[in-house]
C-alpha cells in the first residue's frame, strides 16, 4: 500500500494567501474555508479596485485547476524529461508547467507577492515542522489505519491538507482527497474523510 501526503502544497498555498491578504470574497462552490493563520492585509495603492475585482473573478477557476492537478499523481517520467531540456527553452518551459500546474502567477505575475507573503510562508512551515508527529504510530495515517486500508483500496493514493480552518472534505478525481490540516489531525473527523472513498 502506498499513499503519497502532500502537506503543504506550495501552489495551493499561494492561491489560499491571495485571497485573504488582499480580501478578495471569490464565489463558488466547494472553496476551502479561511486560513488558520490569516495573514497581513496587502495595503498596495498600485493593485486598484478593479484589479481587485478581476482577481475576485478569476479566483475560483484557478483554485479549481490547482487543486485538480496537486491531486495527480506524480509523473516521475516528467522530472527525467525536464533533465534533457535546455535551460531557457520553451520545450523546458513547458514541462515545467506540466509539472507545477496552472497557478496564480501564469494569470497574473509575481506583483501579488510582497515580503509580508515570504513571512506568512516561513512562519506556516515553522508551524507545520512543529506539530509533525515525532513517531510513527502518531501519524494519521498509521492511527486511522483501519479506515484508510479500504479507502486505498477503492483507489485512494494521495492526501493533500490546506492549513484552513474547520473541517473541510473533497474528492479530489478518482483518487485523491483534499482536506484541512484540523481534518487530518482528528481521528473522527479523519475517518469521515476517508469514507468518501468508500
Amino acid at each position: 500500500m502506498s499513499i503519497t501526503v502532500e502537506d503543504r502544497p506550495h501552489t495551493l498555498l499561494e492561491l489560499l494567501w491571495v485571497r485573504e491578504a488582499y480580501e478578495l470574497r471569490p464565489q463558488s462552490e466547494n472553496l476551502p474555508p479561511l486560513l488558520l493563520d490569516t495573514p497581513v492585509t496587502v495595503q498596495d495603492s498600485a493593485v486598484s479596485a478593479e484589479t481587485r475585482d478581476e482577481w475576485e473573478a478569476a479566483w475560483p477557476g484557478i483554485w479549481q485547476a490547482a487543486v485538480a492537478h496537486v491531486g495527480q499523481d506524480s509523473d516521475p517520467g516528467l522530472f527525467e524529461e525536464l533533465q534533457n531540456t535546455a535551460d531557457g527553452s520553451t520545450e523546458r518551459a513547458n514541462h515545467l508547467h506540466r509539472i507545477v500546474g496552472r497557478n496564480w502567477r501564469d494569470n497574473f505575475g509575481d506583483s501579488a507577492f510582497d515580503d509580508s507573503y515570504s513571512i506568512w510562508s516561513q512562519r506556516g512551515m515553522d508551524a507545520h515542522l512543529a506539530a509533525m508527529p515525532t513517531q510513527l504510530e502518531n501519524q494519521p495515517e498509521r492511527r486511522d489505519l483501519p479506515a484508510l486500508i479500504p479507502a486505498w483500496r477503492a483507489g485512494l493514493t494521495k492526501i493533500v491538507t490546506i492549513p484552513c480552518s474547520g473541517e473541510f472534505i473533497r474528492r479530489v478525481g478518482e483518487n485523491s482527497l483534499l482536506t484541512t490540516a484540523a481534518t487530518r489531525e482528528n481521528s473522527d473527523s479523519y475517518r469521515r474523510a476517508l469514507s468518501t472513498f468508500i
